[in-house]
């Protein structure tokens, strides 16, 4: 796990540095950064959409062929199956904005516990001289020192108060950690500091701190339920709606609010910039694909994938793959019942018995054990 974060920390922090050398304003570093992000990630979002919307256009299709296989599930994803195939839809492409997505959260994780390593660019040695000053004053600084994931955070809350604690270490850490922990707020409310629930005191600091997870579930909530309404609109018959996604749509903001009061608050807040700047592009290009010019891309895509079959007819795609392992496992048993049909139940028993000591005796040989029948006799 910390090679992921570190992996996806090292090139987001340099973006984050230089963004934030531009505004010298860590809040408004991370809007433009989650703004950057999105314009980086735009292709992947118009494909994702654009798939979206050619599956409403081919529902109709889709309905019918439940109709005539209402019975036989495995035959209606085998046309199914091929129904995308001859569309040139990827089914797996709403994967990939999820995936990537997740993976940049582990990058901003990293960039937000660890500022001054990822955006004051200062070195490990000097930061764990730094982290063993804070730590005789913090008891959980001690115990763990720069692996605790909160130590540059803590370490910034401690030299506000004690500056003077500092003065001797290299790379003008004092009055550069000083200077950035001026910019590293939100309307004077310290992003490093994670959010209460019970404040010591109801400052202003406290109230916005405390504000901002909720507003990061309210704003997840609004793109959850205007998905929702979209998707309804578009296919009345098959919209999703039950219990599930009722519940779905109203569990993830919440469990957005109680993880955001457990984490700085300046993750936090990059989930409400990315919550927004997500229903901004989706509502835009919702509006971009209008039935008309969805049929028109349908038609040059299909043509696409025939000239790319034509090209390739040897060459399969992973859902094909798939269903032709499922098909030939499901022959497999199919098989297997089928001799076993004759059989009486003892005949069936012993048959089972002995492909469980097959499988044990190659368990054994393959750890090198000693294997006894005698053993399964008994059993």
């Amino acid at each position: 796990m910390n090679l992921i974060y570190t992996l996806m920390g090292v090139p987001l922090g340099y973006l984050m540095r230089l963004i934030y050398a531009i505004c010298n304003n860590y809040a408004i570093a991370i809007i433009l950064f989650t703004l950057v992000t999105k314009i980086l990630l735009f292709p992947v979002s118009y494909k994702t959409q654009k798939d979206a919307a050619r599956r409403n256009l081919l529902n109709p299709k889709l309905q019918k062929l439940k109709k005539s296989f209402a019975n036989n599930p495995q035959r209606f994803q085998e046309e199914q199956q091929k129904l995308f195939q001859e569309e040139g839809i990827n089914n797996f492409s709403s994967c990939l904005p999820m995936l990537v997505q997740m993976l940049i959260l582990f990058g901003v994780i990293e960039v937000i516990y660890k500022p001054i390593t990822h955006i004051l660019n200062i070195s490990k040695y000097v930061i764990q001289d730094a982290v063993s000053i804070a730590g005789a004053d913090i008891a959980e600084l001690a115990k763990n020192g720069t692996r605790n994931m909160r130590c540059e955070l803590l370490t910034m809350e401690h030299l506000s108060n004690h500056g003077d604690k500092y003065s001797s270490l290299g790379e003008n850490f004092l009055s550069k950690v000083s200077e950035f922990n001026e910019k590293f707020t939100l309307f004077g409310a310290n992003l490093g500091k994670t959010p209460s629930l019970h404040p010591e005191a109801w400052t202003k600091e406290a109230v916005i701190l405390f504000a901002i997870p909720f507003l990061a579930g309210l704003s997840q909530l609004l793109i959850s339920v205007y998905t929702q309404m979209y998707q309804k609109k578009q296919n009345p018959v098959d919209a999703p709606g039950g219990g599930c996604i009722t519940v779905m749509t109203f569990a993830m903001p919440v469990i957005s609010v109680i993880f955001a009061f457990g984490l700085p608050a300046g993750i936090g807040f990059y989930w409400i910039c990315q919550s927004v700047f997500m229903f901004i592009i989706t509502f835009a290009l919702n509006c971009y694909f209008s039935p008309e010019r969805v049929k028109v891309i349908n038609e040059k895509e299909k043509e696409k994938a025939k000239i790319y079959a034509e090209k390739h007819p040897n060459k399969k795609s992973f859902m094909q793959k798939m269903m032709e392992q499922q098909n030939a496992l499901n022959d497999q048993n199919n098989s297997s019942s089928g001799k076993n049909k004759g059989m009486s139940r003892s005949e069936q028993n012993k048959q089972n018995r002995d492909k469980l000591k097959e499988a044990r005796r190659r368990m054994a040989e393959k750890y090198g054990d000693s294997y006894d029948d005698d053993n399964d006799e008994e059993d």
